[in-house]
This record gives structure tokens, C-alpha cells and sequence, in this order.
């Protein structure tokens, strides 16, 4: 019999699983909810401090309980699931009790690594400043000291509440307990013994990138998820918010029980024989056309002297910095800078500096510096130039959209992000293109919208579509319904190559015009 130990994230404890143990239990499975010390388990003794090693004991306490059943109880295979900060103290545990455990479900939570607290995997950078600010001044020392749980409206900034329903976020908020400190603050150890335990991942795609992402970055060479793909882990997706046990019971316990029977979806590792989905052919039959390098910038020039108009297609990421071949060699920038270059424009291709979502400071500063060596050269015309952003680079066209430059003619999007995603932590942040839209004025906006786009992505374009019709935004919008993410390579059938034609033509239309 399958024995699910549940732990739960940062403000909460053994409440929030109720409904999903339920149906585990309905389904023949045995359930036990940790009660976390603090956290709907029992007060530090003496008023000691509570760390992350004390919430490890509390694993521990319960792994022992069932691993050693009392005299003439059957015993039963351990599923360890931990959500969100839950998955710190259940590796700490499982490191320890290797043998007893027979998988790990990490529920949308991060990848916790030895010697790291847990108060890195908080996505929200002014979040994590706040913490350690407050844990600076408690006076009670490194470990000492609670965080108070989140207002109801601050809990966006722990994870997304989409599927939650106000009922249930008023309970989540109701029945929040602080967060001792130290359990945020001290560093995870590890021998290393837990990397041989099974493992499973569930992603709540309301809150970040479903599996077809994750094997997109796999390709790219992202190092820890390449890790996983060579590791075999499993991965399933529940489209809802950071809160599945809340807003998706049954569908999460369904999913845990696939998950302790080893189902799930593999990543596929990057060097497996076969051409990774970013570096397939483009989905038309463009010319080949020589190319100018200089720096990070290549130049596809058009037949003829020149002046012409240009167009810089700025790609997406985060990318790893070890990535090759670089962006600007993937088929999909290429082939979009030789169809416009043979249309009579100059086609931009160039790397920039995404190499994680914190970088876009710099990564804006890298395409602006681009473009300004492209408006320099005497064969480009200087007051002509249309950007073109793809998936992850959709942030920095706020950058442009925010007060255009009269120079600039169009902005174009393909499968943008256009606002920061849940799990990224950019509260506040300038690079949000759904804020900017309103000071854009008449500038030409072409979004290439893919049909098949992962949720999350989906939800900021929607935004960005609402706000333009809020404020009378310039904008097209040219519609793949069969397209997935990064179609040009993924997806090469007539309706795709059509939008990619119309989107090029309205493109240079307003170059042009």
C-alpha cells in the first residue's frame, strides 16, 4: 500500500490538504500530513528558535513512524510530497532515510541544492530583501524570529492564486500561520544520498512553464533541467495556480498517484540523436544570404546601395551563456533576416545577455546599443527601423513602447511574454509591456499570437490585448491557431507559413510606408 507523507508550503499546514488526502484515502492509499513545527504542529519547546533542521525532525518523526509500523501493522511504499518551501525540510528528510523512501513529488516548488536556504527559491527579489531585512533586525539572531503570513491580497507574490476560489483564499488567509525565520534562512544539507530516490515533478502551469517548456530549455542548454532529463525524472502538469491542493483536489491526487506509479512525462535529453525543436529548419524556403559579424550584431543586407530600412529581430530566453549556437544563428531569427532582406530590407540578427530573468536590465542595454550601430551604418536608413521580439525578449519592448523614438516604425511580437510571469519575482519591475502600452501613442504594434501557447504566456498576452483596446492602441494582431510556441520550427504547415508571410508583410508595410 502506497503511504503518502504530505507536507506543505511556507504559511500553511496540514488544513490545506484535507480534500486531496480525502480522495487519496477514498482511493486506498494511506495519508499522512506533517504538521510542521510553527505551522500547525507544535511550538519550539522553551520558546527556542525554529530552523529549517527542526522542521526536518518533523519529516523525519513521520518517515520513522511509517517505515517501522507498529508490531503486526503492514509497513508501506513512502511517496514524500512537498509543496513549495515543504520540499526543503522533506529533501533534508529524505537524505537521511533514503531506503525507506520510494519517490520524491516536488509540487510547483523550485530545486533545492545542498548547502542553499530556502529563501532563495522565493521568486520575488524585493520579497527576499524584505526577509532578510527583517531577519537583520529581529535581534533574535540568524534563526530566531517569524515572518508574518501574507495579507489576502499579497499572496500573489508567493505564488499565483489563479483556480482559487475567494472562499478558499479566505481561508488560506485565515489559517496562515508566520513563517519562522529560520526555516527560510538556514542552508539545506545533503549528502548527496537523495539524488538516488525517484523523483516526480508537478507543474502548476498557472504559475510557471508546463513540460513542453521545460524540454525547450533543455534543448537550449539550461545545466539543472538538462540534469533532470539525464536523471529521468517524471513530470506531470495541473493547469491552476501555485495552490493545487486548494484549487484542483481531486486532479493533484490523481496526479500523486500516477506519480507513485512511476507515470509521467520525460524530458528528453538534449544530445539524444535527434535536431532540438529551436534548430529545426525554418518553416519557409528563404534564400541563402551572406552575412555581416560585427560584435554581437549580424547584418543580412538587400540587393542595392542603400539606404534601406532595417528590421532587428531580438530573441527570446533566458538562454544560457553556453549556449551554441548563439541566437542569432538559430534558424528562426535567420530566416526571418534573409525573407526581409530579400523584400529589400536589412534583416538584424544579434545576442544579448538573457541569460536568467534577472538580467533584463542588461539585456535591454545590449539591444539598445544594437540598434543604435545599426541606425549608424550609412546603408541603413537611420529613420526606419522596425524592432521584432520573440517569446521571452516580449519584456524589453516596453523599453519602446514607453515614449518610441520617431525612427522607430513598428514593433513586432511573436509569441511574446508581455508581462512578468508568476514565478519570477519582477514586482515592480519596468519591464512590463501591458503597463507601458497606454504611452505608446500611435506606434504600429503587430503581435503574432500562437493558438497553442502554454497558459501562463497566454494570460499576458490577453492582458496586453485588453489594455490595448482600453487605451486605442495601434495594434494587429495576426492569429496561428495551430501554432505552438516557437511555431517556425515546431509547427511548418500552410496556415503557419501564412501568418509568418502576413506578419512580414505588415511589418515592412509600416516600414516602408
Amino acid at each position: 500500500m502506497t503511504v503518502f507523507i504530505l507536507v506543505a508550503g511556507a504559511f500553511t499546514g496540514p488544513h490545506v490538504w484535507r480534500d486531496t488526502a480525502a480522495r487519496l484515502t477514498a482511493e486506498g492509499a494511506q495519508v499522512r500530513t506533517v504538521a510542521l513545527t510553527g505551522l500547525g504542529g507544535p511550538s519550539a519547546d522553551g520558546g527556542a528558535a525554529v530552523d529549517l533542521e527542526t522542521h526536518v525532525a518533523d519529516v523525519l518523526a513521520v518517515i520513522d513512524s511509517v517505515a517501522v509500523p507498529a508490531a503486526g501493522e503492514p509497513g508501506g511504499e513512502i511517496v514524500l510530497v512537498g509543496h513549495d518551501y515543504g520540499i526543503h525540510p522533506v529533501l533534508g528528510a529524505a537524505d537521511r532515510r533514503a531506503r525507506s523512501i520510494a519517490r520524491i513529488v516536488y509540487l510547483d516548488s523550485g530545486m533545492p541544492q545542498d548547502g542553499v536556504p530556502a529563501l532563495a527559491a522565493v521568486p520575488d527579489q524585493l520579497l527576499r530583501e524584505e526577509v532578510a531585512e527583517r531577519a537583520a533586525g529581529s535581534g533574535d539572531g540568524a534563526t530566531g524570529g517569524e515572518l508574518p503570513p501574507p495579507a489576502k491580497d499579497a499572496w500573489p507574490r508567493w505564488g499565483s492564486t489563479e483556480g482559487l476560489s475567494e472562499a478558499a483564499l479566505d481561508g488560506l488567509t485565515a489559517l496562515a500561520a508566520p513563517q519562522p525565520l529560520g526555516t527560510l534562512l538556514q542552508p539545506l544539507r545533503l549528502t548527496g544520498a537523495v539524488a538516488e530516490v525517484p523523483a516526480t515533478g508537478v507543474l502548476c502551469t498557472g504559475n510557471g512553464p508546463g513540460v513542453e517548456m521545460l524540454q525547450i530549455m533543455v534543448d537550449v542548454g539550461t545545466p539543472a533541467l538538462q540534469a533532470l532529463a539525464e536523471a529521468r525524472v517524471t513530470f506531470f502538469e495541473l493547469p491552476t495556480g501555485h495552490w493545487p491542493m486548494l484549487s484542483s483536489p481531486d486532479a493533484l491526487a490523481g496526479v500523486l498517484i500516477e506519480a507513485a506509479s512511476g507515470g509521467g512525462h520525460l524530458l528528453t535529453p538534449a544530445e539524444a540523436g535527434r535536431t532540438p525543436a529551436h534548430l529545426r529548419p525554418f518553416l519557409l524556403d528563404v534564400p541563402e544570404r551572406s552575412r555581416e559579424r560585427t560584435g554581437n550584431t549580424d547584418l543580412y543586407l538587400p540587393d542595392g546601395p542603400g539606404p534601406h530600412p532595417a528590421v532587428v529581430f531580438v530573441h527570446g530566453g533566458p538562454v544560457p551563456p553556453g549556449a551554441r549556437p548563439t541566437p542569432r544563428d538559430w534558424p528562426t531569427l535567420t530566416g526571418y533576416a534573409r525573407q526581409v532582406a530579400g523584400q529589400g530590407v536589412v534583416g538584424v540578427t544579434l545576442d544579448h545577455r538573457l541569460h536568467a530573468v534577472t538580467d533584463y536590465e542588461q539585456a535591454a542595454a545590449d539591444v539598445a546599443a544594437a540598434v543604435e550601430r545599426v541606425r549608424a551604418d550609412p546603408r541603413v536608413d537611420a529613420d526606419r527601423v522596425a524592432l521584432w521580439f520573440f517569446s521571452g525578449g516580449g519584456p524589453i519592448t516596453a523599453e519602446w513602447l514607453t515614449d518610441p523614438p520617431v525612427w522607430l516604425r513598428c514593433v513586432a511580437a511573436n509569441y511574446p511574454i508581455l508581462a512578468p510571469l508568476p514565478g519570477w519575482g519582477l514586482t515592480g519591475s519596468r519591464f512590463h509591456p501591458v503597463r507601458a502600452l497606454s504611452r505608446a501613442g500611435r506606434l504600429p504594434v503587430v503581435l503574432v499570437r500562437a493558438g497553442r501557447e502554454s497558459a501562463e504566456i497566454a494570460g499576458t498576452v490577453e492582458e496586453f490585448v485588453a489594455e490595448a483596446a482600453r487605451c486605442g492602441a495601434n495594434l494587429e494582431i495576426i492569429d496561428v491557431p495551430e501554432g505552438r510556441h516557437g511555431f517556425e520550427t515546431l509547427d511548418p504547415a500552410d496556415g503557419a507559413r501564412e501568418a509568418v508571410h502576413r506578419a512580414v508583410g505588415a511589418v515592412l508595410d509600416r516600414l516602408k510606408g
